[in-house]
C-alpha cells in the first residue's frame, strides 16, 4: 500500500462534501500539474490519503480512499490530464495544522512541508505513522 495527501480548499470541496458522495466517492478531477498527476497515476485502489483543508484550516481533517484507477478527467477535453476516484475513508480525531506538522522534526522532509503548493503528494510510511499518531489515530489505519 503507499500512502498519499489529497489538498482541497473546504470552500470549494471539503472532507465533508466526500464524506457525502457515500461509497461511490467521486473523481479528484482538476488538477492540472503533472507532478500531481504523476501521483495520481501511480495510485492503486485501496491507497490511502490524508485529506488536507487549504487555505482555511490548514489541517488533515479526514482519510479517503483510493476506489479507482487513473482514468482521464473528465473536467478537460486534453488527454494527459487523469484522475483517480477517492472515497471518504475515516475522519481524523485530533486534525493536525500545519504548523504542528512543520514543528514535528520527523516531519522535516514531508512533501506538505517542502511543497506547499502541490495538491497531491506522497507520504512515506514513517510520515503516515507520525501524522495519524498525531491525529490520534493509533494504530495507523
Amino acid at each position: 500500500m503507499n500512502y498519499w495527501l489529497f489538498k482541497s480548499e473546504p470552500s470549494v470541496f471539503s472532507f465533508e462534501a466526500l464524506k457525502a458522495k457515500g461509497k461511490a466517492g467521486t473523481q479528484w478531477d482538476g488538477v492540472r500539474n503533472y507532478a500531481a498527476r504523476n501521483n495520481m497515476k501511480a495510485m492503486q485502489i485501496g491507497d490511502l490519503g490524508f485529506f488536507y483543508h487549504s487555505n482555511e484550516g490548514l489541517n488533515v481533517v479526514g482519510i479517503a480512499e483510493v476506489c479507482a484507477l487513473a482514468h482521464p478527467d473528465t473536467t478537460s477535453d486534453d488527454p494527459r490530464w487523469e484522475c483517480v476516484d477517492i472515497r471518504a475513508f475515516k475522519d481524523v480525531p485530533n486534525p493536525p495544522t500545519l504548523e504542528q506538522v512543520k514543528a514535528n522534526p520527523k516531519l522535516a522532509e514531508m512533501a506538505l512541508v517542502r511543497l506547499g503548493r502541490l495538491s497531491v503528494q506522497p507520504v512515506t510510511p514513517a510520515e503516515w505513522k507520525e501524522v495519524c499518531r498525531m491525529g490520534g489515530l493509533t494504530p495507523a489505519p
